[in-house]
């Protein structure tokens, strides 16, 4: 028995002697075949946590520390729990969730949701931890128990993912280090069919590439079956959430973080109008709904002044934020920005 009141026993219960690892994944899913058999076979769809965003398998979730990606994971895990919608948008299935709070304490925990929940009730779905071992020495048996217990589990969340990654293997590169870490958590995710999210860090540096971010080798990245990556906004938004994954679209979500509720929003629309000044949005607009406009229909139509509309709109060229042609402008072709 696990005397330890901050350990649930209903994650604990019945540890074996030595951890137990996961029986083969192939008991349940097969794993080979020939040509025509795979072309005649009938898969069913991903199992989706949150539709578009978050799918089964592993989904690692990154971004700069105090960036809110512990309010967004915690929020997430409530939502799906309880049923309803995500982000105050997206609807989704209810269902267990597991959530592992390891840089949390109860107190911070119980503050946070009832920021997060005000006057709703608490789901009595969502199963949290402050405490679980790593990966490799006991924690993977510990999520598994929980979810025979939970067969109709559709999220399991482990805030942060560094604290139960374990030590690697003697030996070992730095990039299949990272594979292998992530990869405990993919076998959990593909044995149960169910979304598993690892909360990450971002490296200092910024990129191009949100992927190029994603902090140590690019072996954690190419490990997930999806990353996003949380990165702080200019203009309305306050974040953009970059998703990119083996099924989910690439894509680009503008939110909203509404600090006296601990929630995020999702915003309507491409992502780029919510994160650029309010003169280029405002073109943005008019162009997206006037394709091929000049800039001196621009201005007319906006009532911007002319000087502005083309220094703007030269400015907005060299971004790819518009493409000029025939002497016009029009709204390159964006992914996401809406659910």
């Amino acid at each position: 028995m696990n005397d330890n009141p901050y350990d649930p026993p209903h994650l604990y219960s019945a540890p074996p002697p030595e951890p137990r690892p996961l029986q083969p994944a192939q008991q349940r899913i097969r794993t080979a075949w020939t040509a025509d058999e795979l072309m005649a076979t009938q898969f069913p769809e991903p199992k989706w946590a949150v539709p578009g965003i978050i799918s089964e398998g592993v989904n690692l979730l990154a971004g700069p520390p105090k960036v809110g990606k512990s309010w967004l994971s915690l929020g997430l895990a409530l939502s799906v729990a309880a049923g309803g919608t995500a982000m105050d948008t997206i609807p989704v299935e209810g269902g267990p969730v597991l959530y592992l709070a390891l840089e949390d304490t109860p107190r911070r925990l119980q503050t946070r949701m009832g920021k997060i929940l005000g006057s709703d009730r608490a789901p009595s779905g969502l199963t949290l931890a402050t405490s679980c071992p790593p990966l490799p020495q006991g924690g993977n048996e510990a999520i598994a128990q929980w979810l025979d217990r939970n067969p109709e589990a559709r999220m399991v969340v482990i805030d942060v993912f560094a604290k139960m990654r374990g030590n690697s293997a003697p030996g070992a590169s730095a990039y299949d280090a990272d594979y292998a870490a992530v990869g405990h958590a993919k076998r959990i995710a593909d044995h149960y069919g169910v979304a598993v999210v690892l909360v990450h860090h971002v490296r200092k540096a910024a990129s191009d590439d949100f992927l190029a971010e994603v902090s140590g080798t690019n072996g954690i990245a190419g490990a997930a079956d999806a990353t996003l990556v949380l990165k702080r906004a200019r203009g309305q938004a306050d974040g953009v959430l970059h998703v990119t994954g083996r099924d989910v679209d690439e894509a680009e979500y503008a939110l909203r973080f509404y600090a006296e509720a601990g929630a995020w929003q999702l915003l309507e629309g491409p992502a780029a109008e919510h994160t650029i000044g309010d003169t280029r949005a405002t073109i943005l607009r008019f162009v997206r709904a006037n394709t091929g406009a000049r800039p001196k229909a621009i201005s007319e139509g906006t009532g911007l002044e002319s000087d502005l509309v083309r220094q703007t709109c030269s400015r907005m060229a060299k971004d790819v934020q518009l493409i000029r042609k025939d002497g016009g402008y029009v709204v390159p072709e964006v992914t996401g920005g809406g659910a």
